[in-house]
């Protein structure tokens, strides 16, 4: 049975702190898939136990539990609104919103600042796990191409290890959509103390990654239950891809050298 359906035959039998929960999961599903259990607390101004038995009674062992049946749900639903005729149609105009949102997220003066760090920095580090993680060696091979040999790293215990080494003049680059991947955070958390710079790529300004970093570029797509989707890996490749523009366009006649010379070495990789 859908959650939705079972709140509704339960609504009557909640307390009136539990029918604020049932409340926002009705109304707002997207908020409960892309929300932490704090999150739903400061929506629905309740405790932890209130959320607790209101995931008992809907018959959840917990607030995990629920939100994994919620996303399933809203998914679900958004999924099947589309026929196969406009399936494509829809998945192009996800892909030019997502960065048509991230363009408008941009702060150009952030942009700026993140480029003097990366220009200021003596060793910088590119720390992602699972598909951010391709997104860090993306953006290692983007860096390389202007002759900024940076380094990917998506390992947790090689990423505390380096975190730990760092000095104030290191630069780490943090990615995650959501803000709230653990082992960045705690990775990021080992640099912050060693006042090594921190640039983070996520979605959220007050995500617990965001906080740990002086300047965060702000990608545009949260995929809890359409992980490795095109539009949040094209959200980071954007602001990637900006980041290097931007450098290279800072300092032109370097970078235009450096780019010749790594094409050189790649042209003479090719079979006549």
């Amino acid at each position: 049975m859908q959650v939705k359906q079972i709140i509704k035959e339960k609504y009557d039998l909640l307390t009136k702190s539990e029918k604020k929960v049932a409340n926002i999961i009705l109304s707002s599903p997207d908020q409960v898939a892309h929300g932490t259990m704090n999150d739903i607390k400061g929506l629905a101004k309740v405790g932890d136990a209130t959320i607790i038995r209101f995931c008992q009674k809907l018959g959840y062992s917990g607030f995990s539990d629920l939100k994994i049946d919620v996303a399933k749900e809203d998914y679900f639903e958004q999924e099947n609104s589309v026929s196969i005729n406009s399936f494509f149609e829809k998945s192009a105009e996800k892909i030019t919103k997502t960065l048509e949102y991230t363009k408008k997220l941009l702060q150009q003066e952030v942009l700026e600042k993140a480029i003097e760090l990366v220009s200021d920095s003596k060793n910088i580090y590119i720390f992602g796990v699972g598909t951010s993680g391709n997104t860090g060696q993306d953006l290692e091979a983007m860096f390389l191409r202007i002759g900024i040999q940076a380094k990917s790293v998506s390992d947790p215990h090689f990423q505390a290890q380096i975190a730990s080494l760092l000095h104030e003049d290191d630069l780490v680059i943090g990615i995650s959509l959501s803000g709230k991947t653990k082992d960045i955070y705690d990775s990021l958390s080992i640099a912050h103390t060693k006042h090594a710079k921190i640039i983070s790529l996520t979605n959220y300004l007050l995500s617990p990654i965001a906080q740990q970093s002086d300047l965060v570029l702000q990608t545009a797509t949260d995929e809890f239950f359409d992980g490795a989707s095109l539009s949040g890996k094209i959200s980071q490749l954007y602001i990637c891809e900006l980041l290097v523009k931007g450098f290279e366009k800072r300092h032109e006649e370097g970078s235009l050298t450096n780019r010749e010379s790594v094409i050189r070495a790649i042209m003479n990789k090719s079979m006549e």
